[in-house]
């Protein structure tokens, strides 16, 4: 019977089929240590010699590692066996013999190990790592699901900027010049007026020139949208739900975290509320260490580890100033130099997890904003409509999954957070 790693304290004592690949092995005396994992976790086989027929002896002696195989045997309850369990083998098979493999158990550096992501990530840390990424974007689908939103899928071809127009991937579409989608907001604003709540979850490109730890050409984003809510609203959304995502991957993925040694009393002391501080006040943060920090200046990595620093959770920045913000964020009405916006920026200087804020729901202010910032008015026709048929006050958050994952994983560089990169001069493989 077939069973996977991970489900094999439910056959202790039956005889089980295991298939997958060789992730080490040992000898002592007469006895073969064979490690396999399938993708579900690693157990322990043990082969005896005179318990086994003499062939499987030998075929334990020459398996490589990475070899196919498919293992039979009885399990056993070990304390001392990774996992608590291990199979007490009668038989196996190599399925496909692999040689020469690569990546050996000594330490390689990421320059070397980049190339080989396609087998990179067969390793423990990277395995666990992965699980940790499909627990977080469950997390947040379960969030949202849970509390009656919609997932109303986007495009990722789009005539409209999002972000603005330097950071563009331009794909040429039947001879017309699109671009790669920076972010599905601008159509999460248009579904909102048919299903009130709604995300969408997909890639996102950003054609920066920047080789810093957090930043990807290509990544990952979660972009909810509600109708009827302000400011206050979508700060309470984004807190909930980042709460939500650590409480369930504390609870499911405790052992990949264990993997890579995550110091998880740094999540677990993580609890509502967390602080808000205005742009202003951020400033305050920021010039006791950098003195040359002027107001009305974005943030860069310096300055957001700088306020990282200064809290041991997320902390909520709002009200920025308008110049600094993209054309559709609502102007503050108690001071029109302020925009109604919001970046969550996360502990331990991994850096603005979440931005967001209200939109602009006034047809002819972001008419206006719009020729403003010289953009061209065809392409937004579709999107100022929807502030002439129903507008009402809006806004929504879009969440960057692959630095979300990295703060929770601990892991200092984005770019292993997803399974095959893409950062400045690397698309391969």
């Amino acid at each position: 019977m077939h069973v996977y790693i991970e489900d094999i304290g439910k056959y202790e004592g039956r005889e089980v089929t295991v298939k997958g690949w060789l992730y080490n092995k040992r000898s002592s005396g007469k006895i073969r240590f064979i490690l396999i994992r399938d993708g579900t976790g690693i157990i322990q086989s043990v082969i005896a010699e005179g318990d086994v027929d003499d062939s499987v002896f030998e075929v334990a002696d020459r398996i490589t590692q990475e070899s196919s195989v498919i293992l039979n045997g009885t399990v056993r309850k070990d304390e001392r066996a990774p996992g608590g369990y291990e199979i007490v083998a009668e038989s196996i098979e190599i399925v496909q013999a692999a040689q020469d493999y690569p990546i050996t158990p000594k330490e390689h550096s990421i320059e070397y190990l980049l190339p080989l992501r396609h087998l990179w990530l067969r390793s423990k840390k990277q395995n666990s790592i992965m699980h940790i990424r499909h627990e977080l974007i469950k997390a947040c689908r379960d969030f949202l699901d849970g509390r009656g939103f919609i997932n109303a899928d986007t495009p990722i071809l789009t005539p409209a900027s999002v972000e603005g127009t330097t950071t563009l991937f331009p794909v040429d579409y039947y001879g017309d010049k699109v671009y790669l989608a920076q972010s599905g907001q601008l159509y999460n604003e248009a579904t909102i007026g048919a299903l009130g709540k709604v995300y969408c979850f997909g890639p996102t490109f950003r054609a920066e020139k920047s080789k810093t730890r957090r930043h990807l050409t290509e990544f990952w984003m979660l972009e909810p949208e509600v109708a009827f809510l302000d400011l206050d609203g979508v700060m309470k959304l984004a807190e909930e739900m980042i709460l939500y995502v650590i409480g369930q991957i504390l609870e499911k993925r405790g052992n990949d975290l264990k993997t890579l040694e995550r110091d998880t009393a740094k999540l677990t002391r993580i609890k509502k509320p967390f602080p808000r501080i205005t742009y202003r006040e951020a400033v305050d943060i920021i010039k006791k260490k950098d003195k040359k920090f002027e107001y009305g200046e974005d943030f860069g990595a310096p300055h957001e580890t700088i306020i990282s620093e200064s809290f041991d959770k997320p902390v909520f920045i709002h009200h920025y100033p308008a110049g600094i913000k993209a054309f559709y964020m609502k102007r503050d009405p108690k001071d029109e130099s302020l925009s109604l916006s919001v970046d969550m920026i996360g502990p331990e200087g991994i850096g603005e997890l979440i931005g967001g804020g209200q939109r602009e729901d006034d047809y002819d202010i972001l008419l206006e904003r719009v020729r403003e910032n010289k953009l061209p008015e065809g392409a937004y026709q579709w999107y100022l409509d929807l502030r002439k048929y129903g507008t009402c006050p809006h806004s929504g958050f879009g969440l960057g999954i692959e630095r979300a994952i990295a703060w929770i994983c601990g892991i200092k560089h984005v770019r292993e957070t997803i399974p095959f990169p893409r950062m400045l001069e690397r698309v391969y493989p």
